[in-house]
Formats: C-alpha cells, structure tokens, sequence
C-alpha cells in the first residue's frame, strides 16, 4: 500500500462510508471504490464488509488504521513543513491543551497571537495530559498547556501558573447565596466529580478532606469543562480548577470559592530537545497576558 491508498483507507474509516470518503477526499465514488480495492489486493486483507448495506471495518482494518494513523501525523508534520517554507513570514503552531484551558484561555491567546502573524496556521487538540506527554515526544505538538501534566524528563516547562479551586452551581442552587464554599458545606447535594484513578480526580478527593465520605459522588465526568455543562443543567454542583471558568465561558453560572489547601498547577510545556521557534516563544507571551488579565491577583 502506498501513501495514497492509505490515505484513501483512513478516510473511509474516519467517515464510515464511500461517499463520505469521496467528499473529504474531494474525488469521485468509483475512484474511492476503486482505491479502496487495491488496498485491499496489495495488503492482502479483507479490510471491509458490507452488512445491511453499510461498510464494516474488520477487526485486521482496525489495527490497521491504528498504525496508519500514527503514521499519517508525519505525512501532516511534512505537509506543514513544505507550507512553511513556501511562506516563512506564516509559520505553523501546533498546540495541544487539556479541557480546562479550551474555553477561554487557549482561544484568547491565539486571538493574540493572530494580531501579529495574521498567516499563521494553527492546529489545536483538546488532550488528557499523558496523551499531550506522548504529541510533544513525537512532535506532533509543539507546546502543551496542561493543568497537573504528567511529569517527564524529556519535557520542560516554560511557565506555571498557580491554580486554585472554586464550586459552580446553577444560580438558583441552594449553595448559590454562600460567599464561600467548604467541604462540609456539600454533604446530601451530588457532587460532580472526576474518577479517582486520575491525578486531577486525586487532587479533588484531597480538597474534599474529611468531608470525601459524607458526600454524594456519583456523577463522573472526565474533565472539568465537562463538570461545568452538567452543573448548568442543574445535575449537581462541581468542584472545578479556575482555569475552566476563566472569562465568561460559563457566565450562566454561579462560581464560589472554595475553602481548601488543595493547589492546582496550569504548566506550559515543551519537549526539551526542540528548541521553541519565534511563534511559539510569541504564544507563550500571549498566553502570560491572557493569564494576567484573567486572573490579575495570581501568578
């Protein structure tokens, strides 16, 4: 298989379909079909079954598509290569960031960022922090904004940010009229948490203190942002890092501050061995003001 009929494979894939694949490859029906068949002839398996009408991957297209997949970040790695050297005043930054730093702060920074490399071209992946470790290794992100990131040596961090905890409700939340949340203060309303088995949900269970075993943990979520949707719609309260309510991503909700030791850490990060280019050393900038006029009393 060359690069081609992987190409053609992987977008069958990702769009279930031949007529999928067809539109996001912009190219006919019969060229996908006919793509798709010599793959299938030259890798020697049966990558696709048709049941009830609709193509299914086999499990051999499964494992398949996972190291195609892999492979596939270089090809995109040489395609921004060869933009960037066409025009070099443009320049790429591929940015990964954990769920927390999504809503306002990441899109703010580049917003900054595009005053002053008004060609650049930004890829952005929303990761959990051990997959962000694993796209600065391979290079496939430049720099990582993470809240508890995974500790590595062949990472470095360029700056970290304190970060603290604060409770969000819906206004009308019985919770809401207090100045200050404490532990205590949760026990008999559902809690909107993260699983203990991740460091972020480590840290939460800390912040509860004594209070952890009185209080109602039954809705789970992966991430803070996530916590932040279901306590809009009147789920529970979330005890969430201040990162994800920064600006006015979450305005409908009541945010509260939260009485506890327990500290959090936003980190930017880069792999040690790629020294960062002039975009990237911007960004970083931008994204310090961007901190700073958020949260002008943290550092």
């Amino acid at each position: 298989m060359n690069l081609r009929h992987m190409e053609v494979f992987r977008a069958v894939m990702l769009t279930g379909s031949v007529n999928g694949a067809a539109e996001l490859l912009h190219v006919s029906q019969p060229a996908i079909s006919k793509m798709l068949a010599q793959a299938a002839r030259l890798s020697g398996l049966a990558l696709f079954e048709r049941v009830k009408g609709r193509l299914m991957p086999t499990p051999e297209a499964h494992t398949l598509y996972t190291e195609i997949e892999t492979a596939w970040r270089s090809v995109e790695r040489v395609k921004e290569l060869s933009r960037s050297l066409v025009n070099p005043e443009a320049g790429t930054l591929r940015l990964a960031v954990t769920a927390s730093i999504a809503p306002y702060l990441a899109p703010q920074a580049v917003a900054r960022l595009y005053e002053q490399f008004p060609s650049l071209q930004v890829h952005v992946e929303i990761l959990v922090a051990p997959i962000m470790v694993d796209a600065l290794l391979d290079h496939s992100a430049d720099v990582g904004v993470a809240v508890l990131p995974n500790e590595h040596p062949n990472l470095v961090t360029v700056k970290k940010y304190d970060c603290g905890l604060v409770c969000v409700m819906r206004k009308d939340h019985p919770l809401a009229r207090k100045r200050g949340i404490r532990p205590a203060d949760l026990a008999d309303h559902r809690v909107i948490s993260s699983s203990a088995s991740t460091p972020y949900g480590q840290s939460l269970r800390r912040a509860y203190g004594e209070a952890a075993g009185r209080l109602k943990l039954d809705l789970e979520v992966r991430s803070s942002t996530a916590a932040c949707w279901f306590a809009q719609s009147g789920a529970g309260i979330a005890l969430v890092d201040t990162a994800a309510v920064a600006g006015t991503s979450f305005s409908g909700l009541a945010v509260k501050p939260f009485v506890n030791e327990e500290r959090l850490e936003v980190r930017v990060i880069r792999n040690r061995y790629r020294p960062m280019s002039v975009v990237q050393q911007h960004f970083c900038t931008a994204f310090d003001k961007v901190w700073r006029t958020a949260f002008p009393r943290r550092r």
